[in-house]
This record gives C-alpha cells, sequence and structure tokens, in this order.
C-alpha cells in the first residue's frame, strides 16, 4: 500500500500548504479514488466513493477478526478512538464531545427526545430542511404540543434576518442545516448561534452536508450540538453517525437510549448503580461497527492532513468554474454564491422544461453521476474532482 499520508504531507511541506495551486496533488487524490476512473462523479453530497486506504483499513480489521477473534479487541477500540480524536480536532472540540452513533438520524433524535418540553416551548427551523433534521422535531410538536417555527426559502437562500426574528424567550431549540441539501445555501453558524444564546436556546445543527469540506469551530460558532454521518464528504464507510454534544448540552439533555459502555466503568460488571459518563460518551451504547471504524479513521486522516480550508478554497474555485460554464446554458443557478453563502453544492433548474430527473438519467447513461433534487439538478464535487470533470459535465449539459 502507498504512502499517501506521506506524500500528502511532504506536498504541504513543499508547496507551504498551498494546495489549491498544485496540480499533482489532485493527481495523487485520485490515485486513492477507483472510481474517478469509471465516473465522472460529482455526487458526494448523497453518497461520496470511499479512498483505496479507508476499504484496505477494513479489510484488514476485519481479517483480523477472522484469524484472530478478540485477541485484538484492544486495537479496535484505540482505533474507534483515534478516529474520534481527528474529527474533534477538525471540529476544535474535546474528544469526549464526541459520540459515534448510527447516522445524523440518530444524533439529531436522542437530542429531541432527551430534553424535557412542555406547551408554550418553540422550536425555530427551516421549512426545506432535510428529513433528519425535521421528523424528529415534527415528533416533537405532535406529541408535545410545541411550535414548530419554519422560515420559508426565499430564492434558494434562508434570510437569516427573518429567520433570526424567530426565536424568543420561549425557543428551546433553534436548528439548522450547516449546508443545506437542496440549495447549497450556507448558513453563516456563528451568528445564528449569537442569536440562540442570547435567548438561552440550544444551537442544533445537521453538519452532514458541511463537514468535510468547510472549516468547523462548534465552540466559537455557538453550535450546541451538531450531528453528522461518515458517508458523504467524509468519504468514509457508510454506518458511522457523529454527534456532538457541549459542556452546556450536556446539563440539559439527557441519555435516552443507553447501554453497557455509557456508564464510567463499562467493565465493571458488579456495580450496576454507578453513573453515566458526564459527556457525550454517555450516548454510546455498546459494541459497534469496528472495522468500519478502521475506514472512517484513514478517511478522516487524509481530509485533516490536507486542511479543510485548502478544500473549501479548491472546490470554491471548482464550482465558480461550473457557474461559469453553463452562462448562456438552458439552466439557472439556484444556489447561493454570495461570500459566506456558497458551498460545494451547485443546485440548477432547467429553463426549457427538461425535468432534473431526466437529465440525471441522461448524464449517467454517459457516467456522470449527479442528483435530482425535485425540480434541481445538484452537483457536489469534491477534492478528487477536477476542472476536466467540470467541463465533461457542462458539455452534456
Amino acid at each position: 500500500m502507498k504512502d499517501f499520508h506521506g506524500q500528502i504531507k511532504r506536498f504541504r511541506s513543499a508547496y507551504l500548504f498551498d494546495f489549491v495551486k498544485i496540480d499533482d496533488m489532485n493527481t495523487v487524490i485520485r490515485e486513492l479514488f477507483p472510481a474517478t476512473e469509471k465516473y465522472t462523479y460529482l455526487n458526494s453530497a448523497a453518497v461520496a466513493p470511499l479512498p483505496t486506504i479507508a476499504v484496505e483499513a477494513v479489510i484488514r480489521q476485519l481479517r483480523d477478526v477472522s484469524e484472530n477473534g478478540s485477541a485484538h479487541f484492544a486495537d479496535w477500540v484505540a482505533t474507534k478512538n483515534r478516529a474520534r480524536e481527528i474529527i474533534a480536532q477538525m471540529l476544535k472540540v474535546k474528544s469526549e464531545q464526541i459520540a459515534f452513533v448510527r447516522n445524523t438520524s440518530d444524533g439529531i433524535s436522542t437530542v429531541a427526545n432527551g430534553l424535557p418540553w412542555q406547551k408554550g416551548d418553540n422550536i425555530v427551523s427551516f421549512e426545506r430542511e432535510f428529513p433528519s433534521n425535521f421528523y424528529p422535531w415534527r415528533r416533537i410538536r405532535d406529541c408535545f404540543g410545541v411550535e414548530l417555527r419554519l422560515c420559508p426559502e426565499r430564492d434558494g437562500r434562508i434570510d437569516l434576518e427573518e429567520f433570526i426574528n424567530l426565536i424568543d424567550t420561549n425557543t428551546k431549540i433553534v436548528a439548522i442545516s450547516a449546508v443545506q441539501f437542496a440549495s447549497g445555501f450556507r448558513a453563516d453558524l456563528e451568528r445564528i448561534g449569537r442569536a440562540a444564546r442570547k435567548f438561552d436556546a440550544l444551537f442544533v445543527v445537521d453538519m452532514i452536508q458541511g463537514f468535510g469540506t468547510l472549516p468547523f469551530d462548534l465552540e466559537a460558532q455557538f453550535v450546541d450540538a451538531a450531528a453528522g454521518a461518515s458517508h458523504k464528504w467524509l468519504c468514509a464507510p457508510e454506518g458511522c453517525g457523529i454527534l456532538y454534544l457541549s459542556d452546556r448540552a450536556r446539563t440539559r439533555v439527557e441519555p435516552t437510549l443507553v447501554g453497557w459502555i455509557s456508564v464510567e466503568d463499562g467493565w465493571n460488571f458488579e456495580d450496576s448503580e454507578q453513573a453515566f459518563r458526564p459527556n457525550a460518551l454517555a450516548w454510546e451504547t455498546g459494541t459497534g461497527t469496528a472495522s468500519l471504524f478502521y475506514g472512517l479513521e484513514q478517511s478522516v486522516k487524509l481530509l485533516h492532513e490536507i486542511g479543510a480550508e485548502h478544500i473549501e478554497s479548491y472546490l470554491g474555485d471548482l464550482t465558480d468554474y461550473l457557474c461559469e460554464l453553463i452562462a448562456g446554458k438552458d439552466y439557472e443557478i439556484v444556489s447561493s454564491r454570495a461570500p459566506g453563502e456558497k458551498s460545494p453544492i451547485v443546485c440548477l433548474r432547467n429553463t426549457a422544461g427538461r425535468t432534473s430527473g431526466e437529465i440525471a438519467a441522461q448524464l449517467e447513461s454517459a457516467n456522470i453521476i449527479v442528483s435530482p433534487r425535485g425540480d434541481r439538478l445538484r452537483v457536489a464535487p469534491h477534492f478528487f474532482n477536477n476542472r476536466a470533470d467540470i467541463e465533461r459535465l457542462a458539455a452534456n449539459l
């Protein structure tokens, strides 16, 4: 197996960390992703292809179990904890504030279900949130008579002033995605977080469409809870959900699904009355998908070594290039391209009457992979894409 991590470190050192201008870096990265040889793959907002180093790591752990049973159990736990530490560094939080769950939906649901609700409370969110960040709040509305206030979309954007004005003294939760799945709109988390904190509401973020391509500093952004998962921009195996809980959130949200490792000393089977862990680790219930954490570690290590700021800049240029190439074609850009609002997701709407499903199917027949989302065509390049991929897409639109 090639030492790709070593190659990336040497590139960073030689070019003073200027990833955006290093053509050879993209060549090295593409070697890790066999999917780039078969497809013009522009669908990482749905499922990203896995790098070979992640696949090899998963196989290595499975082979270990096959040959050794539980003999190396401590190594499995250590790998999971290394992945946790890298993720914490990427989010600029403490590792004990990160819990692994099944997926984004579980993460948001456990926050919603762990709070004491009463009539008169309200939740502020956005009307076009992905279902993972809507159904948990809808259930709270229906079960407890809580008001669910939904800010409308305005021309592919969220008017943040309109959104923030929905928050008041009865707001218990403010919930939004860092990046919207159907428009690519990127929210100013710090601005929203400050507003939520002013009214003592908990700020909950669905980070799955941003984590892996954009820098986060959850504490500085006043985020109290955040949930995401491994299979999109993190380029890792499906099945590793991520839940962040701030110390502030931990004092308010109770773990509602617990197990043998949720307590302070899970290996002390004699003390069944011991306390639950005082941090996010109380949300981890028991043994998990050990082999997948081996893949997760390799993928997040790769992203972290390159750096979110460099990936953000690279994809900003790549998506700007896409917008330039489709000018004059029968498409309008739905996604905001304003500074601070644009993301690696670009959503297009055909102006000649073709549906997004028809266009996506036609592109797939040419081995160009994108997603239809309502009346929009969603294009989501990642750091393994290049200008040739964008040119090929534009030529087929």
